[in-house]
């Protein structure tokens, strides 16, 4: 399954795109945010909880997008989370894979409700899901655990009426 932006790619991880992920991960700025989520030898083929596609731009890997699914009936919804490389902060192309992964989610599986949760402090992240459409539902204090401790998240919801 592939899924066209108007400048993205999302496609299937490969073990190709591995060695681009890690390389990615490991910057200053996404290490910040996601720190050592590749502990694991399998990353990023060791979950069965998410569906992760590789950010491709111009034939090349610029990041990671997964998304996880809740099917309980009463709770349906899904989640994203994403990263890029640094060299493509800024341009629009987070804006484009979110967007892109938004209309498969809530067009071709039919959610009525999406979440994300960027770090409180996140300001560029923030600016990007909300232009998506996503809208702040509140702060979740001492949400997440990341590489200089526990921080806030902000919760975001997109609801399909």
């Amino acid at each position: 399954m592939n899924l066209r932006g108007e400048r993205v790619v999302l496609r299937p991880v490969t073990a190709e795109d591995v060695p681009e992920l890690r390389r990615i991960l490991h910057t200053p700025e996404v290490y910040a945010r996601w720190g050592d989520e590749d502990a694991d030898e399998n990353w990023p083929f060791d979950s069965t909880d998410e569906n992760r596609l590789v950010v491709e731009l111009d034939g090349a890997s610029v990041g990671l997008i997964q998304y996880g699914e809740e099917t309980d009936p009463m709770y349906r919804h899904a989640s994203i989370d994403v990263f890029l490389d640094p060299a493509v902060h800024g341009r629009g192309i987070g804006q484009d894979a979110v967007g892109t992964l938004v209309r498969y989610l809530t067009v071709d599986l039919g959610h009525h409700r999406l979440v994300i949760d960027p770090a409180a402090d996140n300001a560029v992240a923030i600016a990007c899901y909300s232009a998506v459409g996503f809208e702040p539902v509140g702060i979740m204090r001492k949400y997440e655990k990341g590489p200089t401790g526990w921080h806030d998240s902000l919760l975001m919801d997109l609801i399909v009426e």
